[in-house]
């Protein structure tokens, strides 16, 4: 026996307005949709956060809410990851006890490992300030030694300026004597976090994560030159396009010269002075020395 629609809504307290509601689709939802879809195919492992941020940047004006909604109707879903919780520790050299309270005040760096087609060891340096969560350095060789390090730091010291703190744990790569010498000589201090604890180092961590995730797990490298170009194309992308959750979803780029002009402007202290080249190269020359023993 077929029940009326009328007597159905009495029965559930629904109005009849309701029931036979159809949603209106605005105009530019084709477009939205091709947008999401490209982006969603682009960038797998992007949240609806994450592509709300893009869509904005691309001159879209839609609503947080929309984009997952759209997102949820269409499929688009990233698989949750299961996230083992630890504890803080107490060494005075982690995240929590010795913060980035400006621009080049901490930087974090860090090795992460993967093989080429051919089963060819491929091994990246990467660095990142921890105040503006820019990419400094996602540099790739078959192997670092320690002069292979000095001369990555050399060049970000002269675009940059001397950080005032590194942080990374205790591999034999930051431990090596001509790195110590070089920070030693360029003022530079370090913060060791203690040894089985990565969560100490959270930012250099979360970085690496995010490249493996997003560039690693995704691409097969044919060769080195391959892996160079990928990984400049990736470390471009995340500095000026990437939305980043903690910065408001903006990409750390952008932060960083909203910070940068303001503080010029108002006379406050500008970023550590830059060493001189010729200054950087004789340190570089004396730890080469000391590193090959002469």
């Amino acid at each position: 026996m077929n029940t009326s629609e009328r007597r159905t809504c009495r029965a559930l307290g629904q109005p009849r307005s309701t029931q036979r509601y159809a949603r209106k689709r605005k105009a530019d939802e084709g477009a939205l949709l091709e947008a999401i879809e490209s982006l969603a195919c682009q960038h797998p492992r992007y949240g609806y956060r994450m592509v709300h941020g893009l869509l904005v940047e691309d001159g879209f004006k839609v609503g947080r809410d929309r984009v997952y909604r759209l997102r949820r109707e269409h499929g688009y879903k990233v698989p949750r990851k299961q996230v083992k919780k630890r504890r803080l520790g107490v060494n005075g050299n982690g995240i929590m006890r010795q913060k980035a309270e400006s621009i080049n005040d901490v930087w974090c760096w860090d090795f992460i490992h993967d093989r080429d087609e051919h089963g060819r060891a491929l091994r990246w340096l990467m660095i990142e300030d921890e105040f503006t969560r820019e990419g400094l350095a996602v540099e790739v060789r078959r192997s670092f030694k320690a002069t292979d390090v000095l001369d990555v730091l050399c060049e970000l010291m002269m675009i940059r300026g001397a950080p005032g703190h590194i942080r990374s744990d205790n591999g034999p790569e930051f431990i090596a004597k001509a790195i110590q010498m070089f920070l030693a000589q360029t003022d530079v201090n370090t913060l060791y976090i203690e040894p089985g604890a990565p969560w100490q180092n959270g930012y250099a961590e979360s970085f690496n994560s995010r490249f493996r995730d997003e560039v690693l797990n995704q691409e097969s490298f044919a060769d080195l030159a391959e892996a160079r170009q990928v990984s400049d194309w990736w470390k471009n992308h995340y500095n000026h396009r990437r939305p980043h959750s903690s910065l408001s979803y903006q990409p750390p780029a952008r932060f960083a010269a909203s910070l940068c002009v303001p503080a010029f402007r108002l006379g406050a202290t500008p970023l550590p002075c830059t060493p001189s080249r010729s200054a950087l190269e004789s340190v570089i020359t004396t730890t080469t020395l000391i590193e090959a023993g002469t």
